[in-house]
């Protein structure tokens, strides 16, 4: 000990866990998914303790630098912690993994999990490897890392989605505007150059053919309007929209459900029409 420095007292912390041997570690599980979200917001949820729990629940953090802590709190109460051992900004994350609880089959800092993000047409590929010391413990983690990985998609894709009743109101508003002009406006701003629409009258793609085929509908019905009915109901990127059709005259022309499927920056991507 160098003369004259008192030692550091020892104080209880999780922030320095046991970082595990990779030799230590034979046996791993894998699973790939594609989460309906950009890339730059599924990573947020590594950096952000808000998001984290959104994800894992309640009480759940992550700091998100090498050494920082992280903590999972399940919902029936069981804490798994680590610490972070690698990062690179919106391309991998590895973390130590381990339960509180003795009796759960690996300890704090006793497994690694490394969870890579790669750019997807339909979001951001997730690939997890979960390293683990025996097979057992291996097995034990298949179906957990399937559910909430799903929930993970899930909870992702909603917060890309977040303006998805705008992007469907105004849909609705440009099949009834009649200036060409603010019509293509209303389009191009909620939806994907490259739109598709399909219902029992149409099988078109792109906002050209879209925009002309509105304009179609409104000489033929005009005065009519389309407006959304209810809640839209979304999971990962694909929504059931509920309609009404009313004449100018405040008849009604028709009532159905459109499935929507949104690009992963919010847009529409494709609408298909049930009348």
């Amino acid at each position: 000990r160098t003369r004259g420095l008192a030692p550091r007292p020892v104080t209880a912390t999780h922030r320095h866990t046991p970082r595990p041997n990779m030799t230590d570690l034979p046996h791993s599980l894998s699973r790939s998914l594609v989460i309906h979200a950009p890339r730059a917001t599924v990573f947020r949820y590594f950096t952000d303790s808000a998001r984290f729990a959104r994800w894992w629940g309640e009480g759940s953090t992550i700091d998100g630098r090498v050494g920082g802590d992280v903590k999972i709190v399940y919902p029936n109460g069981v804490i798994a912690r680590g610490a972070v051992t690698r990062i690179e900004p919106e391309r991998l994350v590895a973390f130590t993994f381990g339960y509180e609880d003795p009796q759960k089959p690996i300890a704090v800092g006793g497994s690694l999990v490394t969870i890579e993000l790669y750019e997807h047409p339909d979001g951001t590929r997730l690939e997890l490897r979960h390293d683990l010391a025996s097979p057992e413990a291996r097995d034990q983690h298949v179906p957990g890392w399937r559910f909430q990985l799903s929930q993970f998609a899930n909870v992702a894709a909603d917060e890309a989605a977040a303006d998805a009743t705008t992007a469907i109101d105004t849909w609705f508003r440009a099949w009834s505007e009649t200036d060409a002009a603010a019509r293509e406006r209303l389009l191009a701003g909620c939806a994907t150059p490259d739109v598709s629409m399909q219902d029992r009258w149409t099988c078109l793609r792109g906002l050209a053919d879209l925009g002309q085929h509105v304009a179609i509908c409104l000489q033929m019905a005009p005065g009519a309007t389309t407006t959304r009915t209810g809640e839209l109901r979304h999971c990962q990127g694909t929504a059931l929209v509920d309609w009404t059709a009313t004449a100018a005259d405040g008849a009604p022309r028709g009532r159905g459900t459109n499935v929507v499927r949104f690009a992963p920056d919010g847009r529409i991507a494709g609408v298909v029409g049930f009348w």
